[in-house]
């Protein structure tokens, strides 16, 4: 008998989500110039890929300073909420489920990226090492380069990116996203308030763990005023092995990553967060998470668990077999196979990625991957 469980339908608070196959965030950094403004390309990217049970934005800067990586687009500007209305009215039009994720790169960004070339901002200035930056040199030319050093958060402008954090959740609600994911992963913003490594304040928000873990709280806090705690999902990416190389770009390695994302873990369920997704490591030859953490999550945590990084249609369904997790992000996969969930229900052949096309550009490698006509 064919096995059909990542076709089951699933409650995600009040939604209904008509399967667990999931297009998760991915940077494809063709937004409009000026001003990072989503636009009639993008519209028909996610269209084409609107047969997910559900659907989380690339990553979508809250604000100016936020951005790390050219032509990323934001959620902070009247003309970029506009723009995103294009993408949710299509998707909308083909009955899926969509919410944006809400980013902020803190440290690993570029003066060039940065408000009159001004240094950006992290929990401390701590400059990001083994990672790249995306800087635009022309008109749809770009470069990676060196992250800028950056300079240390005072705790009043803490306090004032959790302000910006909800009015980015009012411009998504305005925009009409059915909710939001809080982008808590991958070396960037709220993982640097997270982690040892990158957090040496001695204020209210550094220190102790539970100091680390209180800017995510106050910022799903802020995002749950706007949403609700059923529309709001929270990304870590709670790695357990990995190289200096790879740190940064899949996240931070803490001495006992077990404990701090279960304790992070537990704040989410304290305040009703709708769901949780994990980002687990992607590179070849990456060590899975451990059972235990897995089995520990579900202790801790009520509500659906999306998992992805590297996942095929047969680990899918192994983890979901396990009870471990709800949701599947499909990745790459997903890129080259605008009708993915059609080719996994039927066993077809799935497209390779072109590499070469994942960032910048136009329709080649974007929205022009051919469907399956079986």
């Amino acid at each position: 008998m064919t096995d059909l469980s990542l076709f089951q339908p699933l409650a995600l608070g009040d939604l209904k989500l008509k399967n667990r196959i999931v297009l998760p965030p991915l940077t494809r950094s063709r937004s409009s110039q000026p001003g990072n403004i989503p636009n009639d390309l993008m519209a028909a990217y996610y269209r084409q890929r609107a047969t997910a049970g559900f659907m989380v934005t690339e990553g979508t800067q809250i604000e100016p300073r936020g951005q790390g990586y050219a032509w990323t687009p934001g959620i902070h500007s009247d003309a970029q909420v506009e723009g995103w209305r294009k993408v949710i009215d299509a998707v909308h039009a083909e009955g899926s489920v969509i919410f944006c994720q809400l980013w902020h790169v803190g440290r690993v960004s570029h003066t060039s990226l940065q408000p009159d070339n001004r240094p950006p901002i992290a929990p401390s200035a701590i400059r990001a090492t083994a990672v790249k930056v995306f800087i635009e040199t022309g008109p749809q030319a770009g470069a990676l380069a060196e992250p800028s050093e950056p300079v240390e958060l005072t705790t009043d402008q803490v306090k004032e990116l959790v302000d910006l954090y909800h009015a980015a959740a009012l411009n998504a609600k305005k925009a009409g996203f059915d909710g939001v994911e809080l982008h808590c992963a991958n070396g960037y913003l709220v993982n640097q308030f997270i982690s040892e490594h990158t957090n040496r304040r001695t204020d209210e928000y550094g220190g102790s763990l539970d100091n680390r873990l209180r800017f995510l709280r106050e910022i799903c806090e802020a995002v749950i005023s706007v949403f609700g705690g059923d529309r709001v999902g929270v990304r870590f990416a709670p790695l357990f092995e990995t190289t200096e190389e790879e740190r940064v770009y899949l996240g931070l390695v803490e001495r006992d990553p077990q404990h701090t994302y279960i304790e992070a873990a537990k704040i989410l369920e304290e305040l009703g967060v709708g769901y949780l997704s994990i980002a687990e490591a992607d590179w070849e030859n990456a060590p899975d998470l451990p059972a235990s953490f897995r089995e520990a999550l579900r202790q801790v945590y009520s509500a659906p668990i999306m998992y992805s990084g590297r996942y095929t249609e047969a680990k899918a369904k192994e983890i979901l077999a396990k009870g471990y997790g709800d949701l599947f992000g499909f990745g790459r996969t997903f890129i080259a196979n605008p009708d993915l969930p059609h080719r996994l229900r039927n066993g077809l052949e799935l497209n390779p990625v072109n590499p070469d096309t994942l960032y910048g550009g136009g329709e080649e490698g974007y929205i022009d991957y051919p469907f399956c006509n079986a």
